[in-house]
């Protein structure tokens, strides 16, 4: 049978990136603290040469079914490279998006519930160079500093979407767990954000978030402190998602070595 997308290309033209989007797969996460059973949301690209026509997408998937169906990311420079081998590339980058849970206790009732929050990983390899990026994202909670000085009584907060990204590479590929960046989070709004709590705990984190007021700016540059702490190459993005106002506050926060 004729390989059509073995053919020449005459346009002289590469493509920077080709590939799968929006595959849903079956994933068995386990990075050595975490194990958790989901469904991923997969995208595979290589960068195509010049004289190639095309890729080969079925490759990306026979590669997801391979590889992540039993998913530890400190595994992800062995994929790359077994995908970059396989599709012949120059470079690949693989992404495996899932919501991940972990077990919170509420303040004052000892209430259990599960927190949920979003987690990707995505690996890039281009030659010899491998980079990997873990991202979370969660919920906190924020009060503001402003509202808490001016009124007479009371403050108005909200829930904030914190999410903290950590680039590792080489032989540190992973370099801080899914749990200890969930762990981080939790810490850096004025109170945490529980599913399951009574009026008990209310009282604790109604005036635990009074306690602790925190602007946009304050919560992304503790978070930053705390990975500069770590030596971590990381970017923090801050979203409050406003109670009084008809706009969102954001801060963001890059690392100099965040590639």
């Amino acid at each position: 049978m004729h390989d059509v997308q073995n053919e020449v290309d005459q346009r002289g033209i590469a493509v920077d990136q080709v590939g799968i989007a929006g595959l849903r797969y079956p994933v068995s996460f386990s990075d050595g603290e975490l194990v958790q059973n989901s469904i991923a949301e997969v995208s595979v690209t290589v960068r195509l040469q010049a004289e190639r026509r095309g890729t080969h997408m079925s490759r990306m998937v026979a590669l997801a079914d391979e590889h992540l169906q039993s998913f530890d990311p400190r595994q992800m420079p062995q994929l790359l490279k077994a995908g970059a081998h396989e599709l012949d590339a120059p470079a690949i980058e693989v992404t495996v998006s899932f919501p991940v849970s972990t077990r919170v206790t509420a303040p004052a009732s000892g209430a259990e519930s599960f927190a949920v929050h979003d987690l990707t990983v995505a690996g890039r390899l281009d030659g010899e160079v491998c980079r990997v990026s873990t991202s979370v994202r969660t919920e906190v909670t924020s009060l503001c500093p402003c509202s808490k000085t001016i009124s007479d009584y009371g403050a108005h907060n909200q829930r904030s979407e914190v999410t903290l990204t950590i680039q590792g590479s080489g032989d540190t590929a992973y370099p801080l767990s899914v749990s200890k960046m969930v762990a981080l989070l939790a810490t850096s709004g004025s109170a945490p954000v529980i599913p399951l709590v009574k009026r008990p705990d209310e009282r604790v984190l109604t005036m635990q978030a009074y306690d602790h007021p925190a602007f946009v700016e304050d919560m992304a540059r503790d978070l930053s402190t705390a990975c500069r702490a770590r030596r971590l190459p990381h970017r923090v993005h801050v979203r409050n998602l406003e109670s009084i106002h008809s706009h969102d506050a954001v801060a963001v926060i890059t690392s100099s070595d965040f590639a």
